[in-house]
């Protein structure tokens, strides 16, 4: 019944809980200080995997195989269910190895409503060495059991603050940082494809550009501001910049576009070949971050070699 019960939204947040599956993902929590609470085991051997000191605070319970692969979202199941206190972002311990390679890069989403595709970015945000994931709070759950399995293990290697208004966003990025929205629509066919709607095409969909906003929006009387743009392999990043990814269906909010005009940001187009429609959201976000990383990992090697060969 626990185990039935922790799968719920509903259940995670009001008893502040989330249920881990697999020996990866459980040991990954362990070991960024997670509090395992309970741990359901079909064999003992399993528990000999696992971080020892953290096991002895833990309730251990042993049961049939046969009661967790019915109670498993997985196909092969691994013998191990742990029922986590929700992790908190502020006191989890990164491996050493993702701090190093932490790039002073941003990754926000918006209204990411697909499980498997909030999990794939959160896997390439961890990937691509992002500093910290933001999710809006029109994103799906991030510790949704689909979403972790997508993740495998990014949930434990990447800061994720989940569930933002617009409002409080920016005061989970550092001061001067400037954000940038992804888009697929190129300015050179902007004016050829202007009267062709998407957004509205599925899980598929990629972001949509200002002037749809405008003619969904417009006659709520909602404004959004033009940005300038530019194709994603173009130089655009800074010191710091973050990145904002649209939902499948609806694409960038109108707040996404405001966030971005207010700090100088741009559009970044990533361009299709004409007659297809847009890409998957996991996709773009992987192209525009690991481009991202590119760009500032270049940099850093610039700036470097100008303090060993300073100019005369």
């Amino acid at each position: 019944k626990v185990v039935t019960i922790a799968k719920s939204k509903k259940f995670r947040d009001h008893h502040g809980k989330v249920l881990l599956e697999g020996h990866r993902l459980i040991k990954d929590a362990l070991e960024a200080g997670a509090v395992l609470q309970t741990l359901f085991f079909s064999t003992v051997g399993h528990l000999q995997e696992l971080p020892q000191a953290q096991l002895k605070r833990a309730n251990l319970v042993k049961v049939k195989f046969e009661d967790i692969k019915s109670w498993s979202d997985l196909v092969t199941p691994q013998g191990l269910l742990g029922i986590f206190s929700k992790p908190d972002h502020a006191k989890m311990s990164y491996p050493a190895a993702q701090l190093t390679c932490s790039l002073p890069l941003f990754l926000i989403c918006d209204n990411i409503r697909d499980p498997g595709n909030l999990g794939t970015i959160l896997r390439s945000a961890a990937g691509a060495g992002c500093e910290k994931v933001l999710l809006t709070k029109g994103c799906v759950d991030p510790w949704e059991p689909k979403v972790l399995r997508a993740g495998m293990g990014a949930h434990f290697r990447v800061p994720i603050v989940s569930n933002l208004d617009w409002e409080s966003l920016p005061s989970n990025i550092p001061a001067g940082v400037q954000v940038c929205v992804a888009d697929n629509k190129d300015p050179g066919t902007e004016a050829e494809t202007a009267s062709v709607p998407r957004g509205a095409g599925g899980a598929g969909s990629a972001p949509d550009a200002p002037s749809e906003h405008q003619d969904e929006e417009g006659a709520a009387g909602v404004c959004v501001p033009e940005l300038a743009a530019q194709h994603y392999s173009e130089d655009w990043t800074r010191a710091a910049v973050a990145v904002v990814i649209g939902g499948e269906t609806h694409g960038l909010s109108p707040d996404a576009y405001r966030l971005a005009a207010s700090t100088g940001g741009k559009r970044l187009v990533i361009p299709v070949v004409p007659g297809v429609d847009s890409l998957n959201s996991a996709v773009a976000a992987g192209i525009v971050l690991f481009e991202g990383k590119r760009q500032l990992l270049r940099r850093h090697k610039q700036e470097d070699e100008r303090q060993k060969f300073p100019v005369v």
